[in-house]
């Protein structure tokens, strides 16, 4: 098997004797990551000599960097929850990347272990902290930005133009036009954070466009680099899922396809899910999973037109505006509805009509419930061991937490008093 191993970056999958995977790892040069289990050392701690007794079989993954492993290894890790990966890790490895302001109307960047429960934006957990860092650095030429509370006074960053230059503005109007230029980069820093690197990209080529009509070459002078930074940042390295659609399908796409009787792997699958509190603030989510990982670049969210206490009603609204975006959007394979049959029902002549397979996820039965063309329907269990029922509960969480933080979001904005 090591000999097989090729030596560019990517991810591993320790199994144990059943095939069940008990560790995902990522490196930057996968010939020399793996053969480094077999080594003989006395280096190693307990639990590591636990993993490495029960490897029975690895495989792995190849990725164009050592960055772009490090985000598959979260995505995946999210996914199966391998023991050792919780058994090897202490409370401190995990790093997320935290993006907001404490105590001051400026934000900054920081990683940090847990999130706070507090507004700033959390992206992770990613499993090392070097590559994270890495990327950070990088992205920094491009959208500078802060790293600790703003305190006013110029540093060697100020020089070198890592920061958004606020401690340098000669008046107020100079700090006002700084600061909003620093938000801006920072909502297309988080874009990029989230696989929207190349519609951030064609934002800033509108708006390079825009000055260079308006004569003001000098913002389109910057723009210009800053899209040549953001280019070069994408033939380096990735920051999100869906830039890994190419990947050969996922086991739990077989397992799945004959499941569910599909003619062929579903590529592309579409969770959908709904929160509210008693018909307030009611919300649809949708996430999408390119081969088997998430593409958060294609979720969406919906606000209902339509404020009312009916999951049923709520997701036909749903399912039926999502419909509308085909073409723009992409079609998916295989869409999971958050629900049992009721939910099922509500939208399964919708999808029907339209050509797309359909399924309901029963979480407390744990089941997938589908029906064919004449409209029965049937139940699918699947193993809690298998690849298929693990990536089925990792759509339909994310579909749920994606719901949630919307639907907090609207209640605690409608909590505010209006400002008369």
């Amino acid at each position: 098997m090591l000999s097989n191993l090729p030596s560019s970056p990517g991810v591993y999958f320790h199994h144990d004797e059943d095939g069940k995977i008990i560790y995902i790892g990522k490196a930057a040069n996968l010939k020399n990551r793996v053969s480094s289990y077999y080594q003989k050392t006395r280096t190693r701690d307990a639990k590591t000599r636990a993993l490495v007794a029960e490897i029975k079989k690895t495989t792995w993954r190849t990725t164009e960097s050592e960055l772009d492993a490090l985000f598959l290894e979260s995505e995946l890790v999210k996914r199966y929850h391998p023991k050792y990966n919780i058994l090897l890790q202490d409370d401190k490895s995990a790093i997320y990347i935290r993006i907001g302001a404490k105590g001051s109307q400026v934000p900054y960047i920081t990683l940090v272990h847990n999130p706070m429960g507090d507004e700033a934006k959390y992206f992770g957990p990613y499993y090392a902290k070097l590559p994270v860092k890495k990327a950070l650095k990088a992205l920094r030429r491009v959208l500078p930005f802060y790293e600790k509370p703003y305190d006013g006074k110029r540093s060697l960053y100020s020089q070198l133009n890592l920061t958004p230059g606020l401690e340098l503005a000669v008046d107020a109007a100079d700090y006002e036009a700084r600061l909003k230029v620093y938000k801006s980069n920072l909502r297309t820093l988080q874009r990029i954070l989230e696989g929207k690197r190349v519609e951030a990209t064609k934002d800033f080529e509108r708006e390079m466009e825009q000055a260079s009509e308006a004569q003001d070459f000098e913002r389109a002078a910057l723009l210009r680099n800053q899209i040549h930074g953001l280019q070069a940042l994408g033939q380096r390295m990735v920051f999100a899922s869906d830039e890994f659609a190419e990947l050969e399908a996922d086991p739990a796409l077989m397992e799945l396809a004959r499941a569910l009787k599909l003619s062929e792997p579903p590529r592309r699958i579409e969770g959908f899910d709904i929160s509210h509190q008693s018909g307030t603030n009611v919300v649809g989510s949708a996430v999408v999973f390119k081969n088997g990982v998430a593409s958060r670049a294609d979720y969406r969210l919906f606000k209902l037109r339509t404020q009312k206490n009916d999951d049923f009603a709520n997701m036909r609204e749903v399912i039926t505006r999502r419909l509308k975006h085909l073409e723009d959007w992409g079609r998916p394979d295989l869409v999971i509805i958050d629900g049992g049959i009721g939910q099922l029902t509500a939208v399964e002549d919708l999808l029907r009509e339209a050509g797309i397979r359909v399924a309901g996820w029963n979480k407390t039965a744990k089941e997938l419930i589908v029906a064919n063309e004449q409209g029965f329907h049937r139940t699918v269990s699947l193993p809690e061991s298998s690849h298929a029922y693990k990536l089925i509960v990792r759509i339909d969480d994310e579909a749920h937490r994606f719901a949630i933080n919307y639907h907090t979001k609207l209640k605690r904005k409608a909590a505010i008093p209006d400002k008369k």
